[in-house]
């Protein structure tokens, strides 16, 4: 009857918590030496969505049905369907363990609003409009959170922006605001499963990632937010500790990130490439400043593609009997997509080098394809570049980001720990990935995982050595003569 009680830190990034700081973060290196830990594999595309909810249920993006923030409704040009917890039709780990009459507290874990019933509480995640709306379950701990923690904050407003101390001073708020809300449920609610995920890790990384990184193209030396995003890691790993005193000798703890994260050197302007590639046909040029694409400025009639801007790529085929003014052939499917695989891996940036694109049919990656996907997902770089949607643009490589300041893209590793106070296991793993998270917490709950579920439980791969104790048995293993 273990419980477990998982810290969520969207986008942290191994390099950082596992290596560079592990010094100066004693909570969270405590928990690695008293316990497993490494590198985990996020869901492609690494996202925030659909990363957390691959890792809550242990179904990969296509099994899950949505493949980013927005997905496409139907075949139609331009409608879209916007995440939520709605289109979450598979049982996450809180689902399974309310059946079993396990108390679980569940707090911004994307998508989860609308908030959907379970045996607990439920606190919707960033995705939420406004706290005006009913982002709780019950309703009633709405008004409690205002009573006994003050103002809830879902997110910051805005982290994409030049405005750097007042974006510093809004993460801040959202971080504790986030872990006063924790405390308060910890201490006054019954729980055997608790969960929570902070999203100030990941708006620290986008808005102050160029003043860290000397090897980033933006970095300018000497600046005054040069420790912005270490000063922060260590202000959560205390956070953390003030969390860990409260917990009893009967709790597990994970820690876990949905993705990593990483420089950004540029932007691919994705559309301006295919129209320069002859797949996509505007009806008139663009005139001016670069303009975001929308459906009644392409001449779909002579279009064979078109892509969307973010993290990643999408790309869009239209297909002939599938899209409303398709002109792929169906029997000519396979080879305009493998031909746009090699064109679009062959890119290379402004002087000629290879950037190391990587390009991913869904049907190869995914167990299954549900609803509609991307015809092809695109790591510009593999995710050193963005995805630029805009057109207009007097060149395919972009040094400044259309949606507004933004140092960091994600990577494909986040971060995994697991202290097990009943366990002896120690080390390091390899070849985690996070729809493992699912299965592990279940175990150490003790319920069997469902069949259906893609992941397994890490222990399975655990050491009860250090990596550097492993190294002192195999040489002493190897004078006596056994290896």
């Amino acid at each position: 009857m273990k419980r477990v009680f998982v810290i969520g830190l969207d986008c942290a990034a191994p390099e950082l918590v596992f290596d560079r700081w592990r010094d100066d973060l004693p909570n969270l290196r405590r928990l690695m030496e008293s316990g497993v830990y490494g590198e985990i594999e996020s869901t492609i595309p690494a996202i925030t969505v659909p990363a957390w909810m691959s890792m809550m249920t242990s179904k990969d993006p296509g099994q899950l049905g949505f493949y980013g923030f927005r997905n496409r409704k139907n075949y139609s040009y331009d409608e879209m369907a916007f995440a939520s917890s709605l289109m979450v039709k598979e049982k996450t780990v809180w689902d399974i363990l309310s059946e079993r009459e396990r108390r679980c507290i569940v707090v911004g874990v994307p998508p989860s609003y609308p908030p959907k019933p379970l045996n607990g509480c439920l606190i919707g995640c960033f995705l939420t409009p406004s706290i005006e709306s009913d982002y709780t379950y019950p309703r009633s701990l709405k008004d409690e959170i205002a009573e006994h923690v003050g103002t809830y904050i879902l997110d910051v407003p805005n982290f994409r922006t030049d405005d750097k101390e007042n974006l510093l001073k809004q993460i801040y708020d959202l971080m504790e605001v986030r872990f006063e809300t924790v405390r308060y449920l910890m201490g006054n609610k019954p729980w055997d499963f608790f969960m929570f995920v902070e999203m100030g890790v990941d708006r620290i990384h986008h808005g102050f990632w160029e003043f860290m990184d000397e090897s980033h193209p933006k970095y300018v030396p000497g600046s005054p937010y040069k420790n912005a995003i270490y000063d922060y890691y260590r202000a959560v790993d205390a956070q953390i500790g003030s969390l860990l005193e409260r917990l009893d000798d009967d709790t597990a703890v994970i820690v876990v990130s949905d993705h990593g994260a990483k420089k950004m050197d540029g932007g691919i302007c994705f559309n301006d490439w295919l129209i320069r590639e002859g797949y996509l046909k505007l009806k008139q040029p663009v005139q001016g400043e670069p303009v975001k694409l929308t459906s009644d400025m392409i001449d779909w009639e002579h279009t064979l593609a078109w892509g969307s801007g973010g993290y990643y790529g999408r790309l869009f085929l239209n297909v002939k009997g599938r899209e409303p003014q398709g002109v792929v052939d169906p029997e000519d499917y396979e080879k305009v997509r493998d031909e746009l695989i090699e064109k679009l891996e062959a890119l290379t940036d402004e002087g000629g080098r290879d950037i190391g694109t990587r390009v991913f049919k869904p049907q190869q990656i995914y167990r299954e394809v549900r609803n509609i996907s991307p015809d092809l997902i695109v790591y510009f770089g593999n995710l050193d570049w963005r995805s630029v949607g805009t057109v207009g643009n007097p060149k395919i490589w972009t040094y400044e980001n259309d949606t507004g300041p933004d140092g960091a893209n994600h990577s494909q590793y986040g971060i995994f720990i697991l202290y097990d106070p009943g366990s002896n296991d120690r080390g390091r793993l390899e070849g985690l990935h996070v729809m493992d998270v699912a299965p592990t917490v279940l175990e150490l709950m003790g319920i069997e995982p469902p069949e259906d579920m893609s992941g397994r439980d890490v222990r399975e791969g655990a050491s009860a050595y250090t990596p550097e104790e492993e190294e002192e048995i195999d040489r002493r293993l190897e004078a006596l003569g056994y290896l």
